[in-house]
């Protein structure tokens, strides 16, 4: 990661949150959030109906995220081409989108936008309601890497391998909840 980019943590059992600095204009990063094929460039895409009680759709497409040939590992390959969709509980253009996750059962994540200069913005992803450290790993290896990809692709930087960021993302979640 860049060094002029602040990356903040906190990892429980309960929660998650990251904070990042992204080197883009507020309205650029909103776009990556809710423009299906931007998003789908660092997270995953999908039909979006941007308002309150809308849609935020999910499609696995891991493969796609890293510039080199990439194979997803074969715990995550049973979910390629995986779609669904979750419930869009908050949205504040171009500063707030806050949705479901597993339509709840897995809680709720918040993603809040802040302008701090003309061509930077911080990011703050927090997932709340997590059901314990398995959560905690999972999500926090998967939210680790995805805002690392993110990172990267509004700077212009390639993406050689997703799924060594998310190895990275996941050994700092284990080492975060002690698993």
């Amino acid at each position: 990661m860049a060094e002029d980019t602040l990356v903040a943590d906190t990892i429980t059992p309960q929660m998650l949150r990251f904070e990042r600095d992204l080197a883009a204009p507020i309205e650029t990063v909103w776009q990556y959030l809710v423009d299906p094929e931007l998003r789908a460039r660092w997270f995953m895409g999908g039909p979006t109906d941007p308002c309150v009680g809308g849609k935020l759709g999910m499609t696995f497409a891991h493969q796609n995220l890293s510039d080199g040939d990439v194979p997803n590992p074969e715990r995550y390959a049973k979910n390629q081409g995986k779609s669904w969709s979750e419930d869009i509980l908050q949205i504040e253009p171009p500063h707030l989108l806050a949705f479901t996750w597993d339509n709840g059962e897995a809680g709720e994540v918040k993603i809040e936008l802040f302008a701090f200069a003309p061509d930077r913005t911080r990011l703050v992803l927090t997932h709340s309601r997590l059901r314990g450290a398995a959560d905690a790993r999972s999500f926090g290896g998967g939210w680790g890497a995805h805002l690392e990809v993110l990172q990267k692709r509004l700077a212009g930087e390639r993406v050689e391998n997703f799924w060594d960021l998310h190895a990275e993302a996941e050994k700092r979640a284990i080492d975060a909840v002690g698993l």
